[in-house]
């Protein structure tokens, strides 16, 4: 329903130059995490082989940690391609390509310098409102450049990019998948704490704020561009599953991790249904990769603080304590 019948784009130049690239109809959100790679794959089973399917994976010049000057281009893309989302992009799309060696993955690497940032962020600021906090805006900033598409594009294994915008209008998001399968580290750290019955409670209070927190402030960020977001994990049967099922189903903490087996028995317990459909599917290096967030398994997370908010996209393309002020994530803006 999220991926078929969907209308040919018009074309970003209004004609079709010979040789340009064919305008593709879906592109999606990728980080390189499991959620938009198992969205990636299951797109790939559904359409038509023919088909490119761009995968737009955003990274940011953060003053903080990026000292190349911008003048220096090789210095400021070498620097961009250490971003941890650049990193699980390109690793993602290598195993896309290996499994599903027919489909054209376009990997499409969005770059953004600093001073780009600044100039866009007060437009960032009047899509995100009524949202007004830090945490918000690195994560609306990153959305936001996402959705533009512009950026270098690589085709198949070869390492020429080329420049690049999407003609795609819609884009596919993973969110939903942390929430109903338990996948961040507050999820960890209460069953840690209070068992199941405190972890089910962690994720009612997930899903029941949802619209709230994300969905709103990513849809005015993204149809700026003029696209639609689409989020699959969040389609009402699937919900509805996910909500029924036993938590035990979903995710599957108390369980032993087996170290050194190389089977889907060694996958960690953080939204563990998910990780053995990705196993499945065939990308079998996604569903063992581990969370950023949950690095130390949940037997080591009694003494974390869980994060206030949901998204781990301003850590991965590096939004977040982009400036050198002392204003904390949570800190409304002036």
């Amino acid at each position: 329903m999220r991926v078929l019948d969907i209308p040919d784009p018009p074309l970003q130049s209004g004609i079709s130059e010979i040789g340009a690239p064919t305008p593709a109809r879906l592109a999606i959100l990728f980080s390189g995490g499991l959620d938009c790679t198992v969205l990636a794959r299951i797109s790939h089973a559904l359409l038509p082989i023919s088909e490119p399917i761009d995968l737009l994976n955003v990274a940011f010049q953060n003053p903080r940690i990026h000292k190349s000057s911008n003048n220096d281009v090789e210095a400021f893309e070498a620097a961009l391609e250490s971003c941890p989302d650049r990193v699980t992009g390109r690793a993602s799309y290598a195993e896309l390509c290996q499994v599903c060696p027919e489909r054209q993955w376009r990997f499409v690497a969005i770059n953004v310098p600093y001073a780009e940032t600044m100039e866009h962020q007060e437009r960032v600021i009047t899509l995100m409102h009524p949202h007004n906090t830090e945490m918000d805006l690195s994560i609306a900033c990153a959305l936001y450049f996402a959705a533009r598409g512009t950026g270098l594009m690589c085709a198949g294994s070869g390492l020429e990019h080329t420049q690049y915008t999407t003609d795609a209008r819609v884009l596919l998001s993973g969110l939903g998948a942390d929430e109903l399968f338990a996948g961040y580290t507050r999820h960890a750290t209460a069953y840690n704490r209070h068992g199941h019955q405190g972890l089910i409670e962690e994720l009612n209070l997930d899903i029941g704020r949802l619209g709230k927190r994300n969905l709103g402030r990513d849809d005015r960020v993204i149809t700026n561009w003029g696209k639609e977001a689409r989020f699959p994990f969040l389609d009402e049967k699937l919900v509805e599953w996910a909500l029924a099922a036993p938590v035990s189903e979903k995710c599957d903490f108390g369980a032993p991790v087996l170290e050194g087996d190389d089977s889907s028995a060694q996958l960690e317990p953080c939204k563990k249904v998910l990780r053995c459909l990705a196993w499945r599917l065939g990308v079998c290096k996604v569903a063992s990769e581990k969370k950023r967030a949950v690095r130390a398994t949940y037997k080591h997370l009694t003494d974390c603080k869980a994060k206030a908010d949901t998204s781990q996209i301003q850590f991965g393309a590096r939004t977040a304590k982009m400036t050198t002020s002392k204003t904390k994530g949570t800190t409304p803006l002036s």
